[in-house]
């Protein structure tokens, strides 16, 4: 009850028509940004960082906490219609999103997006609001084993749903992890595929392995067969999901929060993770499976409620236990302390009026998210009646541009373009690009929490299955393994006669 009170504080905080303004300046310029490739929510946030001196710190945040929602949502945007993430939670609505778009269909998946957002971000939110302490506990007791196998579950689904083949999903998979291997061993400071080159010491940003294997991929692709095949006019659509993409969109949305939240709370992959595992169950559970990879509406409406569910608990473990799970909280702490405020257990005792006001700032963020973009869908589906000499010129243009302002280096365009014939030949031999992208994110993760694993056992490989949670997670990775080989097997004669008779 008390928490109802102060939430409803927080609302007279944030319902102030200044603080109403930083929300909708912070929802636009987080749009705005976010539809440029590699420049996504956490670098807005530390480009905005100087101009909000100025500010007072709960609008400052307010502003903050709508850049984040509404890059993440600009990240979507460019990812359904041009096949080109904005940022590394907006991939996986490419998978079904771009297809969508190629069909005619980009408003509805942009909709579809958009209601996602709302509906996730919402509901995280309030799940914010009433288990902030319960899940800041649970991330406290969750060790370097639990990370691991979360982490393995992840591998192992994604590489099993997508593409025509397993073997070519983890093959695919090696080429992520390969590429996540370049830099310095976290652990010893050894450099590891970087050939002599200090730039590449820091390895190679995820959004430019992102946009290199989506865009500049894709733009290669088409470049090679654009004289093969005439041009067609891609239908805008009409503007509004209809009945039918309700009824099958709905129970997704309700899923996202499911699986968003609790790994946005803990710092296993931030938004990734959760999206790639909501695909992945939103894939399972579909009653029509054979349209995924083809343009099924659910794959874009579970993942984008779960990757805003999972921002909602990202800003509460922020919050509770000053830990920051992803870029964008990283910076988003480094602003608190510039306020000389530190989040941690005493914030919500010694910053009641920024806390809660920050928290009820997300329910309008969501609302202003939603007002603005579900009428621009249209607007930015036409995008796609830009000639396609044109488009993917501009799709150049702007990954290029995307990288370079990552890290100010030449060789970074150089391995944007490399990443990018890397795409054009997996494209070529029909290599799912998604497991390449969880590897490169994940890869680093998962070697770092093995070894402190295995550190910790002191070498035993007991110490990868010495907690409960571990043991229960390696059973699912198994049954997955299994279940294809276990649906083949012929069953018993008597089996087969039960099943004869109930059938008839």
């Amino acid at each position: 009850m008390d928490s109802v009170n102060s939430l409803l504080e927080g609302f007279g905080t944030a319902m102030s028509p200044l603080n109403l303004l930083w929300a909708a300046v912070g929802v636009l310029l987080g749009t705005a940004i976010g539809v440029l490739p590699g420049i996504g929510p956490a670098m807005a946030v530390a480009l905005l960082l100087p101009v909000t001196y100025g500010l007072d710190p709960t609008g400052a945040f307010i502003m903050f906490a709508g850049i984040y929602y509404g890059g993440m949502f600009g990240g979507s945007t460019t990812s359904i219609l041009l096949n080109t993430p904005g940022e590394s939670a907006a991939v996986v609505a490419a998978i079904e999103g771009n297809p969508m778009a190629r069909s005619g269909r980009g408003s509805q998946a942009l909709a579809a997006a958009a209601i996602g957002h709302f509906t996730g971000g919402v509901v995280g939110t309030i799940a914010l609001v009433a288990l902030a302490p319960a899940v800041a506990a649970l991330a406290v007791d969750i060790g370097a084993p639990d990370y691991f196998v979360i982490m393995l579950l992840a591998f192992i689904a994604v590489t099993s749903v997508l593409g025509s083949s397993r073997v070519r999903g983890f093959a695919s998979l090696l080429i992520g992890l390969t590429i996540g291997l370049v830099g310095l061993d976290q652990m010893t400071g050894q450099q590891r595929l970087t050939f002599g080159s200090l730039q590449l010491s820091d390895g190679i940003d995820v959004v430019i392995v992102a946009v290199g294997l989506f865009a500049i991929g894709e733009a290669l692709w088409v470049a090679a067969h654009l004289r093969r095949s005439s041009q067609k006019a891609i239908p805008v659509g009409r503007p509004w999901l209809g009945r039918g993409e309700l009824r099958r969109s709905w129970k997704p949305w309700l899923r996202g929060p499911a699986i968003g939240f609790p790994f946005g709370a803990i710092p296993a992959g931030g938004a990734e993770i959760p999206t790639f595992l909501s695909y992945v169950t939103e894939k399972r559970l579909s009653k029509h499976p054979d349209e995924f990879g083809k343009g099924a509406i659910e794959g874009v409406a579970g993942p984008e409620s779960a990757a805003s569910a999972s921002a909602a608990g990202t800003v509460g473990t922020m919050l509770t236990l000053g830990l920051p799970t992803t870029a964008t909280a990283a910076v988003m702490l480094a602003a608190f302390q510039q306020y000389g405020i530190q989040p941690g257990p005493l914030l919500f005792e010694r910053e009641t009026e920024l806390v809660w006001g920050l928290i009820a700032s997300l329910f309008i963020g969501m609302v202003l998210l939603l007002v603005l973009n579900l009428p621009l869908a249209p607007v930015w589906a036409k995008l796609l009646r830009i000639p396609r000499p044109y488009l993917y010129a501009g799709i150049l243009f702007f990954a290029a541009v995307g990288a370079y302002a990552i890290g100010g280096e030449a060789i970074d365009l150089v391995v944007l373009l490399v990443i990018g014939l890397i795409g054009l030949v997996m494209r070529r031999y029909g290599l799912p690009v998604l497991p390449a992208v969880i590897g490169v994110i994940l890869g680093p993760s998962a070697e770092l929490q093995l070894r402190r694993a295995l550190q910790l056992s002191d070498g035993s490989l007991t110490g990868l299955v010495n907690t409960p949670f571990s043991i229960t997670v390696y059973a699912l990775i198994a049954l997955i393994l299994c279940w294809p080989l276990v649906r083949k097997l012929p069953l018993p004669a008597r089996w087969r006669q039960r099943a004869g008779t109930s059938a008839r």
